[in-house]
């Protein structure tokens, strides 16, 4: 496993991390779960996502339980606030409110003192950046969060509020979980360069376009038992194009011609991107996280590079 840093600090993420979304606490059965992020740790995987608000909670508790294995200082723990918890008016968004009272109920779902990286799910447009940053350099002071960062704000976004801290001399941001993939680049143009600027590193999520980018679909009607696209869950649909799957079939043929598997292909891709400090993916079984943690070593030359950019640009 290869670690960078996350953003300007000094904490050390794997490359290769694991998420909880769309699987663990309801879509995968407890026990697996546990196995993976097992298995994962065993690979030197130290990264490991959830949020509040995937399964209302559940998955926190998935993931609290199975990381009471390790000792805490040896893994990065990553939830999110911003997503409805409840039905009332102040049960979602990022005012101080509900930061401070998700972050205390994510600390007992997970059952431990402290968040390494505490996330802003999406951005608030209800509610000042100022009163969001204020919230958050709090729960650092408070030693709940050690590192603070955002998923899916805007190159504009992620720049004021890093004039807002350097202002108001507030922590940083220094990670932003963003969508990223082969099929899906649209931090490359903006987003990419402003993070850069003020120190925060991507940590790009859905990097297998919900699971084409594996090569597992062979066409939009013919979706394999147990698949996303089977299941009618996730996005899958929108990469599930026949356009898609024909770069898919020729980005196999570089897969094959490098003796690794597609996955491991395609989140290579991803790591060739200084900024890129970690790539979260989601496994349902521990083989599967053996498979991605393997894309870690995989370095992708300029020649291959330039191949796969002729694919994905027809």
């Amino acid at each position: 496993m290869k670690y960078r840093h996350l953003g300007n600090s000094g904490l050390k993420v794997s490359t290769v991390s694991l998420g909880s979304w769309l699987t663990y606490g309801g879509y995968v059965a407890n026990e697996n779960a546990v196995n993976t992020i097992l298995k994962a740790y065993d690979l030197g995987i130290n990264f490991f996502d959830t949020a509040n608000v995937y399964m209302r909670g559940e998955a926190e508790k998935v993931v609290g339980k199975a990381i009471k294995a390790f000792p805490r200082e040896s893994i990065v723990l990553s939830t999110k606030v911003f997503f409805p918890m409840g039905d009332g008016p102040n049960d979602r968004g990022l005012s101080r409110k509900h930061i401070m009272e998700q972050a205390d109920a994510s600390l007992k779902r997970l059952d431990v003192d402290y968040i390494d990286l505490y996330y802003c799910h999406r951005f608030d447009l209800e509610t000042p950046v100022e009163e969001t940053l204020r919230a958050f350099d709090d729960l650092i002071h408070q030693g709940k969060v050690n590192y603070i960062g955002v998923s899916e704000w805007t190159a504009a976004q992620i720049t004021e509020a890093a004039h807002i801290a350097d202002e108001k001399l507030l922590n940083h941001f220094v990670a932003n979980q963003s969508q990223y993939s082969m099929l899906y680049r649209k931090i490359e143009k903006e987003v990419i360069p402003a993070s850069a600027a003020h120190g925060v590193s991507q940590v790009c999520w859905s990097p297998l376009a919900q699971g084409v980018l594996t090569g597992k679909y062979k066409s939009v009607d013919d979706a394999p038992a147990g698949s996303r696209a089977a299941e009618k869950s996730g996005s899958v649909h929108r990469f599930l194009t026949t356009e898609n799957l024909g770069k898919v079939a020729e980005l196999k043929k570089i897969a094959e011609e490098l003796d690794i598997t597609m996955a491991q292909l395609a989140l290579s891709w991803i790591l060739r991107q200084d900024n890129v400090a970690s790539t979260v993916v989601g496994a349902s079984k521990p083989e599967q996280i053996v498979d991605n943690a393997k894309s870690a070593d995989v370095v992708l030359d300029r020649e291959i590079l330039d191949k796969i950019e002729a694919i994905l640009a027809y």
